[in-house]
């Protein structure tokens, strides 16, 4: 069949849950057999997020081809169990981009380059180019930010024109803003009609609503929506706030949005969406009683969406596991030798994150120095792996000045240093190590027992490496160096064989796990973190 095509705005405020609706419809309709793949398109002018600060923006995620992109490609793939690429994002600073690009290559014969057609023609290839490869039945694409944005100007008005140009191929699902007045005990429908106004002033009427809010909206406030908005009464869904957002999904279906998006684009269907296997995790996540206590040391521990993907891989092997996730967030900049004790002993495991910079790196080597000396099961991933290798090169192998030229470029011990080809690069974006590359595991180590295999592909993000001038003395007094890149040889995973679970990956395993697919390094830290919780 002819590929459909779903867009997915949002008005009102913005962190409704675009990206969780849009992650959802394409669960139910992969449910039902057909083949579905979701974009997300941002309106801030940044080519992509890989230089943003976290406070801007939350997590940046890192796609199969080393693409940095928004966090919601994260709940895409958790959702869908589907491997995005860098056409899965695109942002207003890559559409100027290229279209200055072909201005400057002369493409457009002397013409004056304008908003329409110029720049909204290169959003609409960018939203048609996965659908001609012939390989998907839907295209859901996301519009970021909120109806009314100046940013979001261009995207609206490419939608409007592929809606009129696709017909029924195309439909677009608004998502809005029921807020409840506590003083007044009321729900309140207007900002929900002024945001269809602004998308109808912009040429696009929805085709469905769905519309978020705390308390349950009564049928007849959901018919006077429909009345205001223009969409028929059975087309419009409310997403009230769940215990979990992988509930979404069925309350979605449970209001029939996957067969009101099927019977808007003439699709033909049959018989109900399979969740065997979805109803089976969020079976795990109901039926869990007990609690596996998690600390998470970080310099960003107080934003919400900075370790999002780590979060969520946490919770997806706790349920598997039949455990809830208590997670605690401990900042790094707070530890020291005085409070560490106090902080991590009631801990049945401890993860020490990513990041970048020297601040919060004093307090993670703390932390880690009392996760060795009392063995406890402890996970370092990326920047966490590099201040394993320095926590143990000062505090075991005597090398008190050891660090990463990161840090202190002067370091007489720069047991991290800069990868080679990366020493005379000075653009920020886009350069690090990036992108999924194959590692080799070591026969007998506790990594390669957790996978079950010897090799793997795993997704990167940095610019530093464990320095290998000083393996042989890292690994004659006990850490060894047990993955490595079999092409390059650098070091990949480190671990302390004596310690019931001491890990450190220079990958990002979390950008892999999915609902589906728990993976398998989270799955046994997990496992050995209750082990610890029993045995104390």
């Amino acid at each position: 069949m002819e590929t459909r095509y779903i867009f997915v705005t949002g008005g009102v405020v913005s962190s409704l849950g675009k990206g969780i609706i849009s992650s959802s419809i394409a669960r139910l309709l992969l449910s039902r057999g057909f083949n579905v793949t979701i974009q997300k398109f941002d309106p801030y002018i940044n080519i992509d997020p890989g230089t943003l600060n976290p406070y801007e923006h939350g997590e940046c995620y890192v796609t199969v081809d080393g693409h940095e992109a928004d966090l919601d490609l994260g709940h895409y793939e958790r959702f869908t169990n589907i491997k995005t690429t860098r056409a899965n994002n695109i942002t207003t600073g890559r559409v100027y981009q290229s279209v200055i690009d072909k201005e400057r290559r002369g493409d457009y014969l002397g013409k004056t380059v304008q908003i329409i057609p110029h720049i909204t023609d290169e959003i609409k290839r960018n939203v048609k180019l996965l659908g001609s490869t012939g390989k998907y039945d839907f295209v859901i694409t996301e519009i970021g930010g909120t109806v009314g944005d100046i940013e979001s100007l261009p995207f609206l008005e490419a939608v409007r024109q592929l809606k009129w140009e696709m017909g029924n191929r195309c439909a677009c699902v608004h998502l809005t803003y029921v807020p409840f007045i506590r003083a007044a005990k009321e729900l309140k429908t207007k900002p929900t009609q002024h945001s269809v106004k602004q998308l109808q002033q912009a040429g696009i009427q929805p085709d469905v609503l769905v519309l978020r809010t705390e308390q349950i909206i009564p049928p007849a406030m959901c018919r006077k929506v429909a009345l205001f908005c223009n969409v028929s009464p059975d087309a419009v869904v409310q997403s009230v706030d769940a215990p979990t957002i992988y509930e979404v999904p069925l309350m979605m279906h449970e209001q029939g949005l996957d067969k009101i998006i099927l019977d808007k684009t003439n699709t033909p269907y049959q018989g109900e969406p399979d969740l065997a296997k979805w109803n089976k995790f969020l079976d795990h996540m109901r039926g869990a009683k007990e609690s596996v206590k998690i600390g998470l040391v970080g310099k960003y521990v107080e934003l919400q969406d900075a370790y999002k993907s780590i979060d969520e891989s946490l919770l997806q092997a706790c349920t598997y596991h039949d455990h809830k996730l208590d997670l605690r967030y401990i900042g790094a900049e707070r530890l020291t030798d005085g409070n560490v004790e106090e902080q991590l002993r009631d801990l049945d495991g401890v993860i020490v994150a990513p990041g970048f910079g020297q601040r919060g790196t004093e307090g993670k080597y703390v932390a880690l120095k009392w996760c060795r000396e009392h063995d406890m099961p402890t996970f370092g991933i990326c920047l966490g792996m590099q201040c394993m290798v320095i926590e143990f090169a000062r505090n075991v192998l005597g090398m008190h000045e050891a660090n990463s030229i990161e840090m202190d470029p002067h370091t007489p011990y720069n047991v991290i240093d800069l990868m080679e080809e990366q020493k005379s690069i000075t653009n920020m974006g886009g350069t690090m190590r990036l992108g999924a590359y194959a590692c080799h595991l070591r026969e007998g180590s506790k990594v390669a027992k957790a996978y079950g295999k010897l090799d793997i592909e795993e997704r990167h993000r940095h610019r530093f490496e464990f320095n290998d001038d000083f393996r042989a003395q890292f690994e004659a007094a006990g850490m060894q160096c047990v993955g490595e890149n079999p092409g390059t040889k650098l070091v990949e995973v480190v671990e302390l064989p004596d310690k019931k679970w001491y890990i450190g990956t220079q990958y990002h395993p979390e950008y892999s796990s999915t609902v589906l697919s728990p993976h398998p390094l989270f799955m046994d830290f997990i496992r050995a973190a209750i082990e610890n919780k029993n045995t104390k």
